[in-house]
């Protein structure tokens, strides 16, 4: 009797403590208020140090460009942040998404004035729960890829039926950027550019707490998943990049960096096996997360240039 008491005590401390981890996880993960980007940088493990001035002076420049403060409105009313940069006469725009605990002039900066002198308007958007944008929790693009679709619709209002966009994004930006392609979207969308994209948000937690934390995945991913559902209204696995992917005709260039820790490089190849669309892959040699247009540049921006340009020119 006393050794059946005690083993029920243990899986009740037991269960307790897993709900405890699942509550801390969700609590620090998925609300905004909590989510802090240095310990996402932390955890990513790139040494922003060596980038931070090259950085620095990307911004500075952007700054001074002509631009214009412009707002959407979400399917649920959240207002939604982004600055547009015109390119005088230009009917191409690339849309960029930013990563997790960014914001948008913060991951594309240094990238705008490719695109700006490769003559394309810029959108940079701040995703809902992020920067200037409205939102309590983070949509880990299950709920920014309907925000997506808003943000194509104000291009094509905006620049009209003859206008050709091209979405760019990276880490959960890029995740967003493929789930978005599985939605049904206008003609002007002609090419995507996907930045270190994780499969699934279950998936990417998994790696995490196995490979930064060395905890299973079961039960606490069940019971996070839960409280997702409840209070965000989504679940981890509810929209699968992988699959959303596979059902585009869009053509995709997926980049990856191989010293990626935080999204796995083998991400990547799922991604770009799911993928049955126009597609390119490249891997960047010693890039880690959100590192690959940074660590090669040159590569990088070679890979848009030769592969998707000459999309983004077909009628």
């Amino acid at each position: 009797m006393k050794a059946g008491k005690w083993i029920a005590g243990a899986a009740i401390l037991g269960a307790a403590g897993e709900y405890a981890i699942a509550r801390y996880f969700f609590r620090r993960t998925m609300i905004r208020s909590n989510a802090k980007r240095e310990r996402t940088q932390k955890m990513a493990g790139t040494d922003w140090d060596l980038y931070i001035p090259g950085i620095r002076a990307a911004k500075e420049w952007l700054n001074e460009q002509p631009s214009e403060e412009v707002w959407v409105t979400s399917e649920d009313g959240l207002s939604l942040y982004g600055r547009f940069f015109p390119c005088d006469g230009s009917l191409k725009t690339v849309i960029c998404f930013h990563g997790y605990t960014s914001e948008g002039q913060n991951d594309y900066s240094t990238l705008a004035r490719f695109y700006l002198d490769a003559g394309y308007n810029l959108l940079i958007v701040d995703e809902r729960a992020h920067g200037k944008s409205e939102g309590t929790f983070i949509g880990f693009g299950c709920l920014d890829r309907h925000d997506a679709r808003i943000w194509i619709d104000y291009v094509v209002d905006r620049l009209g039926d003859d206008c050709r966009i091209l979405l760019h994004g990276d880490s959960m930006g890029a995740a967003t950027v493929l789930m978005t392609l599985g939605l049904e979207l206008p003609e002007q969308v002609k090419a995507a550019v996907s930045d270190c994209a994780f499969t699934s948000a279950w998936d990417v937690f998994c790696a995490v707490l196995k490979n930064m934390y060395h905890l299973p995945a079961f039960p606490i991913m069940q019971i996070a998943n839960q409280m997702v559902k409840k209070q965000a209204g989504y679940e981890l696995d509810e929209c699968n990049a992988r699959e959303e992917v596979a059902k585009t005709e869009i053509p995709v260039l997926f980049i990856h960096g191989d010293a990626d820790t935080f999204v796995p490089c083998s991400m990547v190849h799922e991604l770009y096996e799911a993928c049955q669309s126009e597609k390119k892959l490249v891997i960047i040699k010693g890039a880690g997360h959100v590192e690959s247009c940074y660590k090669d540049p040159e590569e990088y921006e070679e890979a848009v240039r030769s592969f998707i340009f000459p999309i983004m020119e077909r009628k």
